[in-house]
């Protein structure tokens, strides 16, 4: 993370928005542009007036920002960015300037809300794969850290609605489940380290938020009163395996499963592309995805296999894999999970005597699926590496005591528990 002011660009659209941005070529075009990162490689956060942006694989701050309310946005412009930003952006929106640089200031606001727009992104993006060994993360526990830096990063965010990253109160109601394990942790901890800062950080932010929101109920009490008394940690090494147990069984599902037989013509991979699917559907790796092509007389056969996500949903959905044969159109074949995959097959229509199709394959969840994009194989590897290292980083966690830092991308409590238990990965 860069330690010194960093210059930025205001911008003034032709529409009206200004944009700030450290690279001039960033910030002269829209955000959904040519120069925009892929989705899976962006951190997204809506703020009063305004979209806040991080690319995960580059330096936490400052984030591009996309403004449409200045007047809503003065409220914390000056908290992330400095006074000096503030002040350019009031007066490329009175028409003053339209293109100005300015050294913007690395605030703590700015640090957390980098930190709040990543764990987001982790939400959505992480990528999760047995087959890649990248553990999932235990999701009540990282919902109840984003609840925490939601509160801590109130001045984002105003009353107007239409910002759903400011969601406090919802992910305190939806994850209090992890109070109980979280006190737990924190109590079998020693105070010196640096998990335990973290851990009674997140815990007082949380009750503080649940406080301001009129939230109550046993676990929340059973909160405040750990946070009330003195703590005094007995020594005993806590088990996150037992605190943090998750059930992770493939349950069956109504799929057929394939059936051997038939002339092998061809076999293959497909593309895993994350933007075409939900969180928890697919497994992330690209191996994830393949196919087989067989012949029955003179009928010719397609079938899939996808490796499922350890949360794929047993009920029926309306998953299914897209499949072109040879530049042709594209046709859906309806993806069934059973056990640990998704299956599906189809016929397929080659001409005779065909042995070597050029068979394009993807999977996705119709109704949510934004189409094919972009071959972006370079940009997931990239991704995975970065989850490696940070994985790295959380198992190593408390191998020695450091002071409290402002450090807005490091481990959260989940990727600590996803790098400590999942032994199976």
């Amino acid at each position: 993370m860069a330690r010194g002011p960093v210059d930025v660009h205001v911008v003034r659209g032709d529409d009206g928005a200004i944009r700030i941005a450290a690279d001039p070529a960033t910030a002269a075009v829209p955000a959904t542009g040519p120069a925009a990162a892929p989705d899976f490689a962006r951190a997204v956060l809506d703020v009063a007036g305004a979209v806040l942006t991080w690319s995960v694989l580059g330096d936490p701050v400052p984030p591009v920002a996309e403004i449409h309310d200045v007047g809503r946005a003065q409220q914390w412009l000056w908290a992330v960015y400095g006074e000096r930003v503030a002040g350019a952006v009031h007066a490329c929106a009175a028409a003053e300037l339209a293109d100005v640089g300015v050294p913007s200031d690395l605030t703590p606001l700015a640090g957390r809300a980098a930190r709040l727009g990543f764990g987001h992104w982790a939400a959505r993006w992480w990528p999760a794969s047995h087959l890649d060994g990248i553990p999932a993360l235990q999701p009540d526990v990282l919902g109840l850290e984003l609840a925490a830096l939601t509160h801590e990063c109130q001045q984002l965010f105003d009353d107007e609605g239409d910002q759903p990253d400011d969601c406090v109160a919802e992910l305190v109601g939806d994850h209090r489940v992890a109070l109980d394990p979280l006190i737990q942790w924190w109590h079998a901890t020693p105070p010196s380290t640096d998990t335990a800062r973290q851990l009674e950080s997140v815990l007082r932010s949380v009750d503080d938020a649940a406080d301001s929101a009129g939230l109550d109920g046993p676990a929340l009490r059973r909160l405040r009163s750990a946070l009330d008394r003195p703590r005094r940690p007995d020594g005993t090494p806590v088990d996150l395996v037992t605190l943090f147990v998750r059930h992770d069984d493939y349950a069956l599902a109504a799929g057929d499963p394939l059936v051997a037989g038939g002339r092998l013509i061809a076999r293959g991979s497909g593309t895993n592309d994350w933007r075409r699917y939900p969180p928890g559907f697919v497994d992330a790796a690209e191996t994830a995805v393949s196919w087989t092509a067989r012949a029955f007389g003179a009928r010719r056969r397609i079938e899939v296999e996808v490796v499922a996500h350890i949360a794929a949903p047993v009920t029926a959905v309306p998953l299914a894999a897209e499949v072109r044969v040879n530049d042709g159109p594209r046709n859906r074949v309806p993806l069934s999970r059973r056990v640990d995959v998704w299956t599906g097959r189809a016929d397929l229509d080659l001409p005779a005597g065909e042995t070597q199709p050029h068979i394009e394959l993807g999977v996705l969840l119709p109704g949510f699926d934004p189409g094919p994009g972009p071959e972006g194989g370079a940009d997931r590897d990239s991704i995975r590496a970065l989850i490696r290292r940070r994985l790295a980083t959380a198992a190593q966690s408390d191998a020695h005591n450091s002071p409290p830092h402002e450090d807005a991308y490091r481990p959260f409590l989940a990727e600590i528990t996803a790098a400590t238990t999942d032994e199976d990965y």
